[in-house]
C-alpha cells in the first residue's frame, strides 16, 4: 500500500513514489491520496482517511504501508498499532533502497551511518513491553536501562563509522591532490536519479558501469578516465542520483562522496529531456548542488534521451555571453556524443603548442613523460647520446613538466620563439 499526502499532489510525484517502492522490491497494490493543510499529530492522516486506509489494507491483505512523507516515531507506532502492519516513511524507503544497492566499502559505511542515525530516534518501538511501569519503587521495568544501552551501542557504532569514513575521505583527498598535481581536469556528473548519468559515462569511456531504467540503479561513486583529445584526459566523476525531498541524513552521510562534485572543474548536469516534469527536477538538483556548496562550479546541462522526442536533433546551445550552456544528445542511442566531447575539448584543451627540445643523455625521465603527455613529432638520437625532439601538446601539460623538472624553457617564451601554434 502506498500513501501520498500533500496539499499539492501531482501525478508525477505519485508515480515517483510507486517507482521508489518498486525499486525497493515492493509490489504496490493500491494507492491512497490524502490532502491536508497540516498533518495530524497522531496519525499524519485524518481519522477518516485512516479508516479508509485500514479497509484497503484488509481488502488487499497488504503487508506494508509506505508513506511518501516523513513520519515521526510516534506517528509510525500509532499507525502500526491501528493497521496491524509495518509502516515505512519516505526516508526509510530510500534508506532501504540504498542499503540494497551499496556495493563498495565506502558506500556501505555511508548507508549504515544514515540508517543508524534514522534508527536512533525509533528505538522505543522494539522495547514497548519493557517501558517503565507505574507504581513507584520496586515496580519499574528495565525498559529505560535497555534503551539507554541500545543508544550507547548505536552511538559507539556511529562514532566508529565516522572515523572509518574520515580515513576513506583522506584517501579520496590524496587522489584529488594527485589529479590536481598532474593537472587532469575533473568533470562531475550530477542529475536526477534515472536521468542517464551511468549510461553517459559508459558511452563516453567504453566502461561497463551498471545502468538500468530504475531509480537509484547505481549508488557507489564512479571515477573514469576519458580522453577528449590527444594526450588530454579528463576524469568523469559520477555521483549518487538526486531525488525530490532527498532525506537530509543521506545528504550528510554522502557528503564525502559529493566532495568530488564540490571540487570538480566542471559539472555536467544530466537532464532527462523527455521528462514532463523536467523543470521541477532541474530545480531539485540545483537545490542539492547549492546545499553541498557546489553552486559556484561552472555547469553545462546535458539534455539526454532526445531519441524519445520528435523533431529534436543533437545540437549545442550557447548563452548570451557566448558560452556553451546546453548540449542535446542521447547517450543510449549514441547521438551527439561528439558534440559533448568537442565542448570538453574546447574548454580544457584550447590551443596546442609545438616545441623543439634538446635533451641530454640523463634526461630519459623527461623524454618518457613527454611521450605520456604530448604528441611526438620528431625524436632523433644525437651524437652526444641525447635526443633532439619536436613535440606538440596542450600548454598545461608541458608547463607541468617545466614545474616538475625545472630544466625546460618557459612554455610561453618557447612558443613565441618557435612561432608555431596549432588550433
Amino acid at each position: 500500500m502506498l500513501v501520498y499526502g500533500g496539499a499539492g499532489q501531482s501525478e508525477h510525484a505519485v508515480q515517483e513514489l510507486r517507482e521508489l517502492a518498486i525499486s525497493a522490491g515492493a509490489s504496490p497494490v493500491d494507492i491512497l491520496v490524502s490532502k491536508r493543510e497540516a498533518p495530524d499529530p497522531r496519525f499524519f492522516i485524518g481519522k477518516g482517511k485512516l479508516g479508509e486506509l485500514a479497509a484497503m489494507v484488509a481488502a488487499h491483505e497488504a503487508e506494508l504501508v509506505i508513506f511518501n512523507n516523513p513520519l515521526s516515531p510516534s506517528q509510525e507506532r500509532n499507525l502500526e498499532k491501528e493497521l496491524n502492519v509495518r509502516v515505512l516513511d519516505r526516508t526509510g524507503l530510500i534508506l532501504d533502497i540504498f542499503a540494497q544497492r551499496a556495493q563498495s566499502y565506502e558506500g556501505k559505511l555511508q548507508v549504515e551511518l544514515a540508517q543508524l542515525k534514522h534508527l536512533s530516534t525509533r528505538l522505543v518501538r522494539g522495547w514497548t513491553h519493557l517501558e517503565r511501569q507505574k507504581g513507584g519503587i520496586g515496580l519499574r521495568g528495565p525498559g529505560e536501562t535497555q534503551l539507554e544501552t541500545d543508544k550507547r551501542l548505536i552511538g559507539k557504532r556511529i562514532s566508529q563509522i565516522q572515523k572509518r569514513l574520515e580515513k576513506v575521505d583522506k584517501q579520496r583527498g590524496q587522489g584529488r591532490r594527485a589529479r590536481r598535481r598532474s593537472e587532469i581536469p575533473v568533470v562531475g556528473l550530477v542529475g536526477y536519479t534515472n536521468a542517464g548519468k551511468s549510461t553517459l559515462i559508459n558511452a563516453l569511456t567504453g566502461a561497463n558501469v551498471y545502468a538500468a531504467d530504475q531509480l537509484f540503479a547505481t549508488l557507489d561513486p564512479t571515477l573514469k578516465r576519458c580522453m577528449i583529445g590527444p594526450h588530454q584526459p579528463v576524469v568523469l566523476a559520477d555521483t549518487v542520483g538526486f531525488v525530490r525531498d532527498l532525506p537530509h541524513e543521506l545528504v550528510a552521510a554522502f557528503r564525502s562522496t559529493l566532495q568530488e562534485t564540490v571540487e570538480a572543474d566542471l559539472l555536467l548536469h544530466v537532464v532527462d529531456a523527455s521528462d514532463e516534469q523536467m523543470a521541477e527536477t532541474i530545480d531539485e538538483v540545483d537545490r542539492v548542488i547549492e546545499e553541498i556548496g557546489a553552486d559556484e562550479v561552472p555547469q553545462i546541462r546535458v539534455m539526454n534521451k532526445i531519441d524519445r522526442l520528435e523533431d529534436v536533433f543533437p545540437h549545442v546551445e550557447k548563452n548570451e555571453s557566448g558560452h556553451i550552456s546546453q548540449v542535446w544528445l542521447s547517450s543510449q542511442a549514441k547521438l551527439g556524443l561528439g558534440l559533448l566531447t568537442d565542448c570538453l575539448r574546447d574548454r580544457f584543451c584550447g590551443s596546442t603548442i609545438v616545441r623543439d627540445l634538446q635533451l641530454g643523455p640523463t634526461d630519459g625521465e623527461i623524454r618518457a613523460s613527454l611521450y605520456r603527455v604530448a604528441t611526438i613529432l620528431r625524436d632523433e638520437k644525437d651524437e652526444q647520446g641525447g635526443w633532439s625532439m619536436r613535440v606538440e601538446g596542450p600548454p598545461e601539460s608541458l608547463r607541468f613538466l617545466d614545474v616538475r623538472f625545472g630544466s625546460m624553457l618557459d612554455v610561453r617564451e618557447a612558443a613565441q620563439d618557435a612561432g608555431v601554434h596549432a588550433a
